[in-house]
């Protein structure tokens, strides 16, 4: 039983090290730093202390930084690496690989957020941390999934990285105002309060985002995948 595990512990290290081509100590740095930036100013601003509604977003943006640059480079990063010609003499090559070392760039994010809500837990307010840990997901498993497809489409780290920048700003831009608690706001946020019907409508809006998210999620991913059947493109 130990041995499968240390063998699981190494394959994730490994594919976490390809993932974030060597650098992720760097990424993780960068994250925690800003994350401690966001609590300083946003605590030091407001008259009472953050709610599991703040907090929501104090988690969201370490988390997009993170999953940012392995989702826009992964195909770059291989290029770079002069590994693409090898992966696609891998049999089922799009299963082995992408998809584990897309599975692999989401468990390292969330571990990360799971980290950082236990300090916020512990420090600013109480919540349930399983419960944010899963609601912060949903956005950035949209998001890795989408800068997959655009590093399939475009071919390009810079391409992929300037489509997934443009459709984030977007979102959060549109968030305060027109996309305000609506099932189509990407950013969402289930820990907002309500009152009455309010509630109730909220909570209907936050299932079918979150639906609406893991499909787009979803279909984002499978696209990718299939972009990389056709290896003329590619090499």
């Amino acid at each position: 039983m130990w041995s499968t595990v240390r063998s699981v512990l190494a394959f994730g290290r490994y594919n976490a090290t390809q993932v974030f081509a060597g650098k992720f100590i760097y990424f993780l740095l960068l994250a925690l730093l800003v994350f401690c930036t966001v609590v300083v100013v946003q605590t030091a601003q407001e008259e009472v202390p953050p709610n599991a509604a703040a907090i929501y977003y104090y988690l969201l943006v370490p988390a997009v930084m993170l999953v940012f640059y392995p989702a826009a480079y992964c195909i770059q990063g291989d290029v770079d690496a002069r590994m693409l010609e090898t992966l696609f003499g891998i049999p089922d090559y799009r299963y082995k690989v992408w998809l584990v070392r897309l599975v692999v760039q989401q468990l390292v994010v969330a571990v990360l957020v799971l980290g950082l809500a236990a300090l916020c837990q512990a420090a600013l307010a109480d919540f349930s941390i399983g419960l944010m840990v899963f609601h912060v997901m949903f956005p950035i498993l949209f998001l890795g999934s989408l800068g997959f497809m655009a590093a399939t489409l475009t071919r390009n780290g810079n391409g992929a990285a300037a489509i997934l920048l443009i459709v984030g700003l977007f979102c959060w831009m549109m968030a305060p105002e027109l996309l305000q608690g609506s099932r189509w706001n990407l950013y969402l946020n289930p820990f907002q309060r309500f009152e009455g019907y309010e509630a109730l409508d909220h909570q209907t809006d936050v299932f079918y985002n979150r639906v609406g998210l893991l499909v787009g999620s979803g279909l984002a991913a499978l696209t990718g995948l299939l972009r990389l059947q056709k290896r003329e493109s590619f090499v």
